[in-house]
């Protein structure tokens, strides 16, 4: 179902005759009210109509700016363009070029018909659900800034798509360190910061990266004749979307692996332990709470195979969640997504 903020940004009436009508029908809606929709900053508008000309078509001597939908749709496509990495300027031009595209709509608005866009196919484009509260990503890559705006706006389409082009153009680890995460940051610290209204942000920007992972980590890959990687959490531990990068990491270097995921019981882990017989475990604890010394001992003194052959596996304790304290004798602990893959790479392939 197209919700009521869809409506808006198309031009569209709401088809139920006794809802309010949308301001931007009436008087169309100021700087501000048109920031929160796009998930930018006033500023960043006000830079755009000084620096480039994309301004309210009408406007009244010694009113306020007031945007209507035509407008709207012209900084949506500014928004969509800058946040897939094109330059303002060129990304402005082509904003600016799509006003030629625009047809007549026959609901009727106080400057005269109200104008709709249609897209280079023919077809009228549609919008993401919902409205926007930008989430501070700081200095970051485009694609980070435009993945933050596109969560905040529930467009999972737009979403899927950023994940998939980062992935594809700059690898899993950089994909991850400079799109991924930081955007993972900013949607935990406004639900932090906000209670539950950020949550459903976070959730959906988890899912999708968790699919974009893994799309990577099951996809068709012809992997090394080497012991495989062992990838667990603590028996505590929920959080896996960490693992999930690292298993979609090994995977671009056809590094096998194994992925047992979140909350694995002791008894368990130290089962697959002695039947995969891994030249490498790691064990995952995103908190200090959920850290657990005493299995990554054990799962360190663990040995298989026939007498006088033993095997014993390299542990490698990754996650915040081992940051107090020194790792037991002979266990690594990488701080870093690359440091990790390098690390297990290396490990299984000495």
């Amino acid at each position: 179902m197209v919700t009521s903020s869809a409506h808006r940004l198309t031009g569209s009436r709401s088809a139920d005759p006794g809802s309010e009508p949308d301001p931007v029908d009436t008087v169309g809606l100021p700087t501000g009210g048109v920031a929160r929709r796009l998930g930018v900053s006033p500023t960043t508008i006000r830079s755009w109509e000084r620096r480039y000309g994309i301004g309210p078509v009408s406007r009244k001597a010694g009113h306020h700016r007031r945007w209507s939908h035509q407008d709207i749709a012209v900084l949506e496509t500014m928004c969509r363009l800058t946040a897939r990495g094109v330059p303002p300027g060129e990304a402005a031009r082509a904003a600016l070029a799509e006003r030629e595209v625009f047809v007549r709509e026959d609901a009727p608005r106080p400057a005269g018909p109200e104008p709709r866009t249609i897209s280079r196919g023919g077809e009228r484009p549609t919008c993401g659900p919902g409205g926007s509260r930008a989430l501070r990503v700081g200095t970051v890559r485009p694609e980070c800034r435009g993945l933050a705006r596109a969560a905040v706006r529930l467009d999972a389409p737009e979403v899927a798509r950023i994940l998939r082009e980062t992935v594809d153009a700059f690898g899993v680890i950089d994909a991850w360190t400079e799109v991924m995460m930081p955007a993972l940051r900013a949607a935990g610290r406004k639900w932090a910061a906000d209670g539950e209204q950020y949550v459903e942000v976070e959730h959906l920007l988890s899912w999708h990266v968790s699919s974009a992972l893994r799309a990577v980590a099951v996809g068709a890959f012809t992997a090394r004749h080497v012991s495989p990687v062992l990838l667990t959490a603590t028996p505590l531990e929920l959080h896996t979307l960490p693992l999930e990068a690292t298993a979609a990491a090994l995977a671009e270097r056809a590094v096998p692996f194994r992925m047992l995921g979140a909350a694995v019981p002791s008894r368990a882990l130290l089962h697959a332990v002695h039947r995969i017989g891994p030249g490498v475990v790691m064990i995952w604890s995103q908190d200090q709470h959920t850290a657990d010394r005493a299995l990554v001992r054990t799962v360190g003194d663990s040995t298989w195979g026939p007498r006088g052959s033993r095997s014993r596996a390299v542990v490698v304790a990754a996650g915040p969640g081992w940051a107090r304290g020194q790792p037991p004798a002979g266990v690594a602990r990488p701080s870093t997504l690359a440091d990790a893959v390098d690390l297990l790479e290396q490990a299984v392939t000495d």
